[in-house]
């Protein structure tokens, strides 16, 4: 084979959407790989975001994988990285991540990090090669939506244009107080340019204190009749629990205003006090991968961070 990676092009989505379905699907065991997710965008929405951090693996002249780029600040990540079936083992994978590499040496990140399958042996090793060792599994969990209404929040769609700098920078003050740079315009913009869903703001004498990034329904990261917290964060400082229940109850009513009957969010067990507290909310798992980060330190998986974050 001749092999080539290169920039990921608008008309490579629909090939590059058909590989990730029926690789996870394969991987996972799926009656028909094809139609694995079917209602959950895992390409067009992050090709969009980003067009300049989609790589694809080309292989005699034809799209064989890619792989998606995203930089929140101070952090990045990969994902997802897949590679048509019946060309794994190849080296392929291991060609995908390299401008990966290159582009958070050029961003110049303080730590990179990446979701993958815990059981597999596999998955470990190749990320180990490139100095991703795993830190703490990350359950994705769910609970149906019981709306409870609170005061005290409001939505980024509502903001007016003009106060929309600055509401990112109070988001930029919240993320800043978990964990040095890290910033998630990137992902409130998409989610607001592309109509995927919304982000809830948490308010308190009129400070920001907390903010989720929330996928609504089919055509996002999630699917039917489901919110997907993306990414919530509560600032840390005194009254940090208190805080981060009441995120959770500002996305389940999200969710009820966008019809949604269930609300699914990421939550890594170094997150400790936020794990316990989703457990007593009644969020239950579906399953669970593993964090990993380069290098092997520290970052906002920590006891004390109040964050659901979803990496897949």
């Amino acid at each position: 084979m001749e092999l080539e990676v290169r920039p990921l092009r608008q008309e490579d989505l629909k090939n590059a959407d058909n590989i990730v379905r029926v690789a996870f699907g394969t991987f996972l065991g799926a009656p028909e790989p094809a139609n694995f997710g079917e209602t959950i965008d895992h390409v067009f929405a992050r090709w969009q975001a980003d067009p300049n951090a989609a790589f694809g693996a080309e292989a005699d002249g034809e799209l064989v994988g890619s792989n998606f780029v995203t930089r929140w600040g101070s952090f990045g990540f990969f994902g997802p990285l897949t590679v048509r079936p019946d060309l794994w083992d190849r080296g392929i994978a291991k060609l995908l991540i390299e401008p990966a590499m290159d582009l958070f040496d050029k961003w110049g990140v303080s730590r990179a990090g990446l979701f993958t399958f815990a059981h597999s042996p596999k998955h470990l090793g190749l990320y180990h090669k490139f100095g991703f060792w795993p830190r703490f599994l990350t359950p994705i969990m769910w609970k149906t939506v019981n709306v409870n209404a609170v005061d005290g929040w409001s939505k980024f769609s509502n903001v007016p244009d003009a106060e929309k700098k600055q509401c990112l920078t109070a988001c930029r003050s919240v993320t800043n107080s978990i964990y040095e740079g890290l910033d998630l315009e990137r992902e409130i913009m998409s989610v607001h340019d592309q109509a995927l869903g919304d982000t809830v703001l948490s308010w308190e004498r009129e400070k920001l204190v907390g903010f989720a990034v929330c996928h609504c329904g089919p055509g996002t990261e999630t699917g039917i009749d489901t919110c997907l917290i993306k990414f919530g964060a509560v600032r840390g400082d005194p009254g940090t629990e208190k805080r981060f229940d009441k995120l959770l109850t500002c996305c389940e009513e999200l969710a009820a205003m966008h019809g949604m009957t269930i609300v699914m969010a990421g939550v890594n067990t170094g997150c400790h006090n936020a794990y316990q507290r989703m457990i007593a909310r009644g969020f239950r798992t579906e399953f669970q991968g593993v964090l990993m980060l380069k290098p092997n330190e520290p970052c906002f998986d920590r006891p004390d961070s109040y964050v659901m974050c979803d990496l897949r």
